[in-house]
C-alpha cells in the first residue's frame, strides 16, 4: 500500500501501472492482483470496517441520545466525519489521493460514489431501526444523506485546494476536522437546543 501511495503522489495515479506498483512492493504482478482486484481498490481500503464501526456506534446509543448526536458519534466511529481516520498518516494520503483522483478518474469517482452510497443505505437503516418511532425510513435516510453530503462537500472543496500541508498528516487532520466541525456546528446546536 505505502509503494502504490508514493508512487501515486510522485507520477500520478493515472500515469502509475499496475506493474510498477508490484515492482515498487518488491511483488509481482501475479500477488498483486492476490490481493487487490484493481489499482482503484488501493484507494479504498477496508469500507466495510468503517460500516460496521459505524453500526456499532448506533448500536450502542447512549441513554437520551438524539438521533443526529447518534449520527455523529457513528460517522466519527466510521472515520467519515472529522477526519478521525485521518490521524494515521498513511490512511491521511491515501484519503487525500482519493478526494483528488475521484474528481478526474470517472472509475474512481464511481466506486467513491458507489462506495458512500452503499455505507449511507447501511447507517440510516440502522439509524431508523434504533428509532422507529421518531425516524422513518425517508426520514433517516435524508439525515444521514444531508450531514455525509455536508462533510463530503467540504472536504473536496478542502482538497482541491493547493497542498493544504497534504504531506503533513497532523496539519491535514486539524485542518479537516476545523472544516467539518464548521460543517456539523448547525447539527450540533439543533442537538443541544433540543436537550433545553
Amino acid at each position: 500500500m505505502l509503494a502504490a501511495v508514493g508512487l501515486f503522489e510522485a507520477r500520478g495515479y493515472e500515469e502509475t501501472t499496475v506493474a510498477e506498483i508490484a515492482a515498487e512492493a518488491e511483488v509481482g504482478t501475479r500477488t498483486f492482483f492476490n490481493y487487490f482486484a484493481s489499482k482503484e481498490e488501493l484507494l479504498f481500503p477496508e469500507p466495510d470496517e468503517r460500516v460496521r464501526a459505524a453500526v456499532a456506534a448506533i448500536a450502542t446509543r447512549r441513554p437520551g441520545e438524539r438521533p443526529v448526536e447518534v449520527l455523529l458519534r457513528a460517522l466519527r466511529a466510521a472515520g467519515d466525519n472529522p477526519g478521525e481516520h485521518l490521524v494515521d498518516d498513511l490512511n491521511g494520503r491515501i484519503a487525500a489521493l482519493r478526494a483528488q483522483v475521484s474528481r478526474t478518474v470517472p472509475a474512481v469517482s464511481g466506486r467513491a460514489a458507489h462506495a458512500q452510497l452503499v455505507a449511507q443505505r447501511e447507517i440510516a437503516r440502522q439509524l431508523h431501526a434504533a428509532f422507529p418511532h421518531e425516524l422513518d425510513e425517508v426520514g433517516a435516510a435524508a439525515l444521514v444523506g444531508a450531514v455525509v453530503g455536508a462533510v463530503s462537500g467540504a472536504l473536496t472543496v478542502l482538497f482541491q485546494q493547493p497542498h493544504h500541508g497534504i504531506e503533513d498528516g497532523e496539519r491535514l487532520h486539524r485542518k479537516i476536522h476545523e472544516t467539518t466541525s464548521r460543517v456539523l456546528q448547525p447539527w450540533l446546536a439543533a442537538s443541544a437546543e433540543s436537550r433545553n
